[in-house]
């Protein structure tokens, strides 16, 4: 998968989340298939709610349980596309989630190389997507929920 700027053929409703923990690091896992830095999160599935989404995603790559406390934002830029091997080149559309942890264990997943919480001084030093920062810095500005 990469990102690239292009036209899209699809469009798919993601959900993401935040996870802060005691000591306010952000817990980010390292994807496999790019080798970078991001968030947890992604595509929902029929049947389920946004909420459902979210937690189901944080739990298959974090291993950690959550709640949804509330929602940082709604992400849907047309000039954000992600394209896939099989050709699919979808527009970004995320509805990201600042949530708390209830439960479960770091564990890292098939499609992490790595999952951790880093300090916020310490970001700067991750390769990490600049859609995944500014929904780290939506969500630390603790403002109602932005539209991008």
């Amino acid at each position: 998968m990469t990102t690239a700027s292009g036209r899209a053929n699809s469009l798919v409703v993601g959900g993401s989340a935040i996870i802060a923990d005691a000591a306010g690091r952000i817990l980010l896992e390292r994807r496999r298939d790019n080798g970078k830095w991001g968030i947890p999160g992604g595509g929902m599935h029929i049947g389920e709610t946004l909420a459902e989404c979210v937690a189901r995603e944080v739990r298959e790559e974090t291993g950690f349980l959550v709640t949804v406390d509330r929602i940082v934002g709604v992400y849907s830029d047309p000039g954000h596309v992600m394209v896939y091997p099989d050709g699919e080149a979808r527009q970004e559309f995320t509805v990201c989630c600042a949530c708390t942890i209830i439960g479960g264990k770091l564990t890292v997943s098939e499609e992490s190389l790595a999952v951790e919480f880093v300090a916020l001084a310490d970001l700067d030093q991750r390769e990490i997507h600049e859609s995944g920062r500014q929904r780290i810095e939506d969500y630390l500005a603790n403002r109602p929920a932005v539209l991008r």
